[in-house]
């Protein structure tokens, strides 16, 4: 699974080292050597399983989908965006995460003041 490319649809074979990745940049996290450039890609469908070729000399628009069963495998790439939210379970039956506890509420027990009916009660 890719961290890099969120849909990716295909894996693509190294020609460095013959193994297969699902973009450049995790190859370049994973080996020590560069990526090796080539007019040949073999390519691996996630949809189908199977492996098919292109030549990127003569690309045309027709190889955006795969030979075997036409995914389409050239899309605009979903990269991984910055949000700020919070993790964790739904806050209608957990709400601990949005209260601060930092600073502690004071504990209103009664409705009424202690000091004013202190000798009335017992």
């Amino acid at each position: 699974m890719c961290k890099h490319i969120l849909n990716a649809q295909v894996a693509i074979r190294a020609p460095c080292c013959k193994q297969w990745y699902d973009c450049a940049e995790c190859h370049a996290e994973s080996q020590t050597h560069a990526l090796a450039k080539t007019t040949e890609m073999a390519f691996l469908c996630k949809k189908c399983k199977k492996a098919f070729r292109k030549d990127m000399s003569v690309y045309e628009e027709s190889d955006e989908y795969c030979p075997h069963c036409d995914n389409h495998y050239v899309l605009d790439a979903k990269t991984p965006q910055a949000v700020v939210k919070v993790e964790g379970e739904d806050l209608r039956v957990d709400a601990r995460m949005i209260k601060d506890d930092r600073v502690k509420a004071a504990q209103n027990d009664s409705i009424f003041d202690d000091d004013i009916f202190s000798e009335r009660l017992g």
